[in-house]
């Protein structure tokens, strides 16, 4: 398996499971309403970075982009270009 992949797979179950905008606790309905700021979600986010830039900048372009996630950022859409 190649280790992009593998990133990818890790991150899909992270979405299934532990994220607060798709995991376990939105699917039983305890969760209402979108948790993230920004659109797509971070882990969205991450694996398209990781597919289009490859491991290392995709994670790196990831890291910045949470490190701007705080409560007073407004909702906007953020675009890999």
């Amino acid at each position: 398996m190649k280790l992009k992949t593998f990133f990818i797979k890790l991150i899909n179950l992270y979405q299934k499971t532990l994220s607060l905008d798709t995991g376990f606790l939105k699917q039983i309905g305890i969760i209402k309403r979108p948790i993230c700021v920004f659109y797509p979600t971070c882990s969205e986010y991450t694996k398209e970075a990781i597919n289009k830039y490859g491991i290392l900048k995709g994670i790196k372009l990831s890291f910045l982009r949470i490190i701007r996630c705080h409560p007073w950022q407004k909702n906007h859409i953020d675009i890999l270009q």
